[in-house]
């Protein structure tokens, strides 16, 4: 145990994704270390991420206004919807430039584990965008992995009835893998490879 501040400091750094007792512990000594601008210009950026970002109220990207930039792009091609886990995926995918259509961020993955059920994600919104868009093709674009699968599956099977065209990105990516960690060829291939997913 530390005192209170350092201690209170090692918690909340501990409670970050990825950040276990040990990191946590390094980096809150790291900022005792650094001048006061350096960690004051940090709490800066933390306040003001949280005070001026939100996300886009049509596709749930992370954005300064009501629509995030490229729902606002008018240029995008309005019809074909990339369906996403996390609004990271997005830089992803825009940096094959293989992709001119627009996104969904469902803010996560199916993962009864972690009790994360399809009414924790964006998907009742995903339907009514369908609905009044008028969506002609929805691209599962979830990782290849359990969670992404399984959620890939669910939505393909829900989409069928809607009569949309479902189509999941090709392999190319490692299984197990995320999007993020994906290189641009890579990524951009399993765009273009991707393949109708009937239910």
């Amino acid at each position: 145990m530390y005192a209170g501040p350092v201690q209170d400091l090692i918690d909340e750094l501990g409670r970050l994704p990825g950040v276990g007792p040990k990191s946590a512990q390094r980096i809150a000594f790291h900022m005792l270390k650094l001048p006061k601008e350096d960690a004051l210009r940090l709490a800066q950026a933390i306040t003001e991420v949280k005070d001026r970002i939100s996300f886009c109220r049509r596709c749930f990207n992370v954005s300064e206004g009501e629509l995030c930039q490229i729902c606002s792009d008018t240029r995008r091609e309005a019809g074909v919807v990339c369906v996403v886990e996390e609004p990271r995926d997005i830089v992803a995918i825009e940096k094959t430039q293989e992709f001119r259509g627009r996104y969904h961020v469902l803010q996560g993955a199916i993962s009864p584990i972690e009790g994360i059920g399809p009414e924790q994600l964006r998907v009742k919104e995903l339907l009514g965008r369908i609905q009044t868009e008028a969506i002609t093709e929805v691209i599962l674009c979830t990782n290849p992995n359990i969670e992404g699968d399984a959620t890939a599956m669910y939505l393909a099977r829900l989409l069928g009835p809607v009569g949309v065209k479902t189509t999941r990105i090709a392999s190319g990516l490692p299984v197990g893998g995320d999007l993020e960690y994906a290189d641009e060829l890579t990524l951009g291939r399993a765009l273009q490879g991707r393949r109708q997913v009937d239910a």
